[in-house]
């Protein structure tokens, strides 16, 4: 099995963990979330997913789900998994990423594969819905 960190700015990780209980269950394995609040610092943030990595230091892999490319949780996580083998991180992370990864991981052992197919999930769930007015045809029997 993989596990699995997720980390995001504010009550990000709590949020979404929130959701996916609600959606999936409360069973969550291999799992660990980390906010990063106001009044943390860059310190505080390294310990908790140093803290989270040695929790799940028997998996097969780590995936990191982060909220922002470039941000703390996400500099962080890179940095600090650039130390160990087998870790991966992904920004721009969504409900419908987070869903997937979480259902995924317990039938992959590749934390790279898994990665890559959870940033395509997050690209397919995105979308801008447009209302269209269906308009009678002249002639038509409402058939």
């Amino acid at each position: 099995m993989i596990g699995l960190v997720l980390t995001g700015h504010g009550e990000y990780a709590s949020g979404l963990t929130s959701s996916l209980k609600l959606i999936a269950g409360d069973q969550l394995e291999q799992y660990e979330y980390i906010d990063f609040k106001k009044e943390d610092d860059v310190d505080t943030l390294e310990r908790n997913i140093k803290t989270a990595f040695d929790r799940l230091e028997n998996c097969d892999g780590i995936l990191v789900c982060c909220d922002l490319i470039g941000g703390s949780p996400f500099k962080s996580a890179v940095t600090l998994g650039m130390e160990k083998e087998n870790v991966k991180v992904v920004a721009g992370t969504n409900l419908p990423m987070l869903l997937e990864v979480n259902t995924m991981r317990f039938a992959h052992d590749d934390v790279a594969t898994l990665a890559h197919q959870i940033a395509e999930v997050g690209k397919q769930m995105i979308m801008v819905y447009e209302y269209e007015e269906v308009s009678d045809t002249e002639g038509s029997d409402g058939i």
